[in-house]
């Protein structure tokens, strides 16, 4: 059975190489998220599977009638953006590294603030202030809310724990709204770890874990994921809370079972 988030075609083309029912193979065509957030959806107009971030890569294999498809450039993820929400290709050189931050008109922090950038959003430095550093487009972000894309974080954990609080959105991977799998996501691509979107893609991260818990391991349910703190307490963005919250590990586990959605099926270590 084909999995149509990692098979880059729809009905009309495919990916040259991945071409099986008669598309028409094409090369992609770069292009990056150019709005804070854009969902990635299943079909135009269809339910969210996931969202990409400002400048995250989209690399596009048709676009129609308003809509894109194509590949998430940061985990191959498949599927459909707003063509409005694509913008052209400016190498990023820096990510958003504090919860959130502001775009700004100038180096001043009194005028009035622009769109906000959620944690992971890659930007193009250009120039540097004293306080600023100007970004690609003309405007203006805080030196101290970014980070070099080549000095990635280490510490899977301690980034999972800036999205506590953050509202729980199905499909979400921003600040402003994640799931269980995005949390993850953005814990481990923040570390330069390679993370699929989805929970039951995540199980194939790392290796099997016994013993007791440690900081860092992912516990899994059919649908949900969560990360350890460390021995005792997990951090998981889940619809129980509507929220990222700590839950005592032991008692997350008597209260997804109590709440008849299962048993852990599998815990991994990275």
């Amino acid at each position: 059975m084909t999995d149509r988030r990692v098979i880059p075609a729809n009905a009309r083309v495919a990916l040259a190489g991945y071409a099986c029912d008669g598309q028409r193979e094409v090369t992609a065509q770069h292009a990056q998220i150019c709005l804070p957030v854009a969902d990635l959806r299943a079909a135009p107009d269809g339910a969210r599977d996931r969202q990409l971030l400002f400048g995250e890569g989209f690399n596009v294999l048709e676009r129609r009638e308003g809509w894109a498809f194509g590949v998430a450039a940061r985990d191959g993820y498949v599927g459909y953006v707003d063509e409005q929400a694509l913008g052209a290709v400016v190498a990023p050189t820096h990510q958003i590294s504090v919860r959130a931050t502001h775009l700004y008109p100038r180096d001043d922090f009194k005028t009035e603030a622009g769109a906000s950038l959620s944690f992971g959003s890659k930007v193009t430095v250009i120039d540097e202030r004293r306080k600023f550093m100007e970004i690609e487009g003309g405007h203006f972000v805080p030196k101290a809310h970014i980070r070099p894309l080549e000095r990635p974080f280490s510490d899977p954990v301690t980034i999972a724990q800036l999205f506590f609080g953050t509202p729980y959105l199905w499909g979400g991977n921003s600040t402003f709204g994640v799931d269980c799998s995005g949390l993850v996501q953005a814990a481990l691509l923040a570390c330069d770890i390679a993370c699929p979107g989805d929970s039951d893609q995540q199980m194939g991260l790392g290796a099997m874990a016994t013993g007791d818990y440690a900081r860092g391991d992912l516990l899994f349910w059919k649908g949900h994921v969560a990360i350890c703190v460390d021995s005792e307490v997990l951090l998981h963005a889940n619809a129980h809370h509507m929220a990222t919250q700590y839950e005592p590990i032991s008692r997350a586990i008597a209260r997804i079972e109590a709440q008849g959605e299962g048993t852990v099926i599998a815990r991994r270590r990275l």
